[in-house]
This record gives C-alpha cells, structure tokens and sequence, in this order.
C-alpha cells in the first residue's frame, strides 16, 4: 500500500506511516504510541520526537471525544475549492488524542457547539482514496 491514497490533494507516494492508509481502509483510524516513553501521537508518528525512539505500535482512535475548537473555511485552498465551504475541527479523545479533522457535512452550522461529543471515523473519497473526519457520535 502507498502513501498516495490518502487525502484530496498528497504529493508524497511513499511514507514510513503508508499502514495508516491501510488501516483507514479497513474502517480503522489509527495513532502511534512510542513503547518506550508512551507517548501518543495523532496523526502518527513512526519516530517518537519526544524521546527519540523508533519503537511505536499503533493504536486505534475510538469513542467518543469533545470537540474543542472550529472554523469555517469559505475559499478553500488548492484541492479543496469545490468542498467549501466546509468546517475544521480539533476535538480531545481519551488519552488526550487531539484529532484536527473535516466535519462531517451533516451537521450543520448552527448545530455546531464546543464541548459536542464526536467521534473520527473513516471517511471514502473519490478516485478510490481516504482520509477521516468528525461526526456525531452515535
């Protein structure tokens, strides 16, 4: 699997962390978690930057978390014009997790509210590639 299914726009084919892919394919969203100083780290890191260690495993980022902040995009950026106007989110999963992802479309604006309980799920894209993105949790 290659690193260049992911996203709307990606110019990188390969990448050490080219399983999140795979793993987003298998309805799975994954972070990294350093064996040595357990640190956990979304999106994944393969090298821990904390304590240098190159022992991670992956761990899957499931339940519910709490959105803490957004933003509503209007002019969207290279590969992302004809998606606006669409909002950003960062929301807090257990073990501290911070997952900056897409909303998804079905919730609207004015539904919107900080401390909204939401959960990152895969998300399928056009020409057969993967990202994620926050919805409701159900």
């Amino acid at each position: 699997m290659s690193f260049e299914k992911f996203g709307i726009v990606n110019h990188t084919k390969e990448s050490k962390a080219a399983d999140f892919v795979t793993y987003l394919e298998q309805g799975k969203v994954m972070a990294t978690r350093c064996k040595k100083c357990e640190t956990m780290y979304f999106p994944p890191q393969v090298d821990c930057p904390k304590c240098l260690s190159n022992a991670m495993e992956w761990s899957q980022v499931k339940g519910r978390g709490k959105l803490l902040t957004y933003g509503v995009v209007n002019y969207g950026p290279l590969g992302f014009e004809d998606k606006a106007p669409y909002t950003l989110a960062v929301a807090e999963f257990e073990k501290g997790i911070k997952v900056f992802a897409t909303l998804s479309k079905d919730i609207k604006e004015d539904e919107i509210a900080v401390g909204m309980v939401l959960e990152v799920v895969p998300a399928r894209l056009p020409d057969d590639r993967f990202s994620y993105e926050l919805q409701r949790a159900g």
